[in-house]
């Protein structure tokens, strides 16, 4: 049996697995609210189940937050990760800890057809695959190709710095500018991100903000509001900010593409874009934005048009991603 789990600024998701003719089963899950935990051993303590009675075998985690020599401080919550910790606690030999988005690249490996949502289709080659996230925070990873298999590694390429396209897009970094000491991708990438935008776009007076909508936002998460309005144009002020919100995000997944050399796909996963791009809820204008957005590269407009890219609608993949990594550490064949 695995343990495995996907830990993140939001939510802490925790599952169990076994294998069962050479694939991994979902056993139990459970999800905890990060922020009311001190730690992630205080998580694990209440997991349902988690004894000595049961033959775990390993443990893998994906951390939102870089992982170097097995520790790890996650970047949204304040708490301290390490690998030989964690295996005290757990009782175990080994425990490994993964960048969420790291475990996330290895769950797209592993993800059903039906778990995916063609946004371009593209050519079927055999190559580098890119991985790019917007949800808490701007997560993105690559899937190396070997010529007979693929390797996920890290990177904190939400981080990087945010490059306008546009004198609007110019605006929007100065305005943030005023605030933040660096405008990374995340800053305009991520629920806070979009929340970033609607300001600028109502501070630099694209619309007005009706009073409703200011009581709306000031309710509960105002992402989640701003995106819920925009994708029933119910107000120009919310449309506008999605709209801006999805073309940088096409941008930047064009951007990861050209770097990865993704041939072999791109992946976008997270908690927005099947909300936003996928499914039958997915807003056909705003999945064109986002295509038009991920081709506009000049001289490799060609090659972009080629790749496929595809949404993974499975909000488990990190989770999936973390148990299959758990299972190598023990040999297993899944």
């Amino acid at each position: 049996m695995i343990l495995a789990g996907d830990i993140g600024g939001t939510k802490t998701v925790i599952g169990l697995f076994d294998e069962v003719a050479n694939r991994l089963q979902s056993i139990r899950e459970e999800t905890f609210p990060s922020q009311d935990y001190c730690s992630l051993e205080e998580i694990l303590n209440q997991f349902p189940g988690l004894d000595s009675r049961l033959p775990i075998r390993a443990a893998c985690f994906g951390v939102a937050g870089p992982v170097i020599e097995g520790k790890s401080k996650v970047t949204n919550l304040p708490w301290d990760l390490d690998e030989p910790g964690l295996a005290e606690v757990l009782g175990l030999p080994r425990v490994k800890l993964l960048n969420d988005l790291e475990a996330m690249a290895y769950g797209m490996l592993h993800l059903e057809p039906t778990d995916l949502c063609v946004l371009q289709p593209g050519l079927t080659c055999k190559g580098n695959i890119a991985v790019i996230a917007a949800g808490t925070g701007l997560g993105e990873a690559i899937l190396y190709w070997d010529g007979e298999r693929h390797h996920p590694f890290a990177t904190e390429g939400g981080h990087t710095d945010f490059g306008p396209r546009s004198d609007h897009e110019v605006e929007l970094l100065r305005y943030l500018q005023r605030e933040f000491s660096s405008v990374s991708y995340e800053r305009v990438l991520s629920g806070p991100g979009l929340f970033n935008i609607y300001r600028f776009l109502r501070d630099s007076g694209v619309a007005t903000e009706p009073e409703w909508l200011r009581t709306r936002l000031a309710e509960g998460d105002p992402s989640m509001a701003i995106s819920e309005i925009g994708l029933a144009g119910n107000d120009p002020l919310c449309a506008n900010a999605l709209d801006l919100f999805v073309s940088i995000y096409g941008a930047e997944a064009g951007n990861l593409a050209l770097k990865a050399f993704a041939i072999g796909g791109v992946y976008i996963g997270g908690g927005i874009a099947p909300k936003i791009l996928a499914g039958a809820r997915g807003h056909v204008p705003l999945r064109d934005t986002f295509t038009r957005a991920f081709t506009d590269k000049g001289r490799f407009a060609d090659l972009l048009r080629s790749i496929e890219v595809k949404v993974a609608l499975n909000p488990h993949a990190a989770l999936i991603g973390a148990a299959h990594c758990g299972l190598r550490l023990v040999g297993g064949r899944a």
